[in-house]
């Protein structure tokens, strides 16, 4: 199991080198790039959405999720923060089904700090429902309510709104940040995760002087 989880990082082409100096003045085509076809977006007037496509499994979304959920909570109301779980193969997708069982029980938020420990640091990957059921069930959750959301048809449609997503948004690593449905940055773009939180941060700040 390990073997063929880091073949998979390896394969997805995310950090060349996460000591690489941080990019203080982003650039174009360098630290973020613009989507061809700008998807639209649901964030209330006045407000950014910053969407973090991402897969439980890759140790830059482990080591970058506090890192982006701190910025996310520093800029309050301000910013509409939201994740997409992304499977690049289908035996991963129980991966992305527990992400929205967990949404849909009102926890990710709650519970995805401890889900990233319990694979990354426990070594328990969490590729099973049953799995999965078991480990809640000592986090809160009663396993038979886990499991009868995680099979349902409201967290099972999901998957084909991931897809979608991915498909529309070209998302071919993770971890990868779309901004404001257009602007697209990365760990792989910037080879650093402190300096992808700067260019979030310097395209969050450019979109309110309307000088993007």
């Amino acid at each position: 199991m390990k073997k063929l989880l880091g073949a998979l990082f390896v394969s997805f082409g995310l950090l060349a080198s996460a000591a690489h100096a941080s990019p203080d003045a982003p650039k174009l085509g360098t630290d973020y790039t613009v989507l061809a076809q700008p998807q639209p977006v649901d964030a209330p007037a006045g407000k950014i959405q910053v969407t973090e496509f991402f897969w439980y499994g890759c140790p830059h979304c482990f080591a970058f999720e506090p890192m982006v959920e701190q910025w996310a909570k520093s800029k309050g109301d301000d910013v509409v923060f939201n994740r997409v779980p992304v499977a690049f193969r289908p035996d991963f997708k129980p991966h992305s089904l527990m992400y929205h069982t967990l949404v849909a029980l009102g926890k990710a938020e709650e519970l995805t700090p401890k889900v990233f420990h319990e694979i990354h640091v426990n070594k328990d990957y969490l590729l099973t429902p049953q799995a999965q059921a078991a480990f809640f069930e000592k986090n809160g959750i009663d396993s038979k309510t886990y499991l009868a959301t995680y099979n349902s048809f409201s967290v099972q449609s999901k998957l084909q709104s991931d897809d979608q997503m991915l498909n529309a948004y070209k998302i071919d690593g993770v971890p990868t940040v779309v901004i404001q449905g257009k602007y697209v940055t990365s760990p792989a773009q910037t080879q650093s995760l402190d300096g992808t939180i700067k260019v979030i941060d310097f395209i969050d700040a450019q979109i309110r002087a309307k000088k993007l």
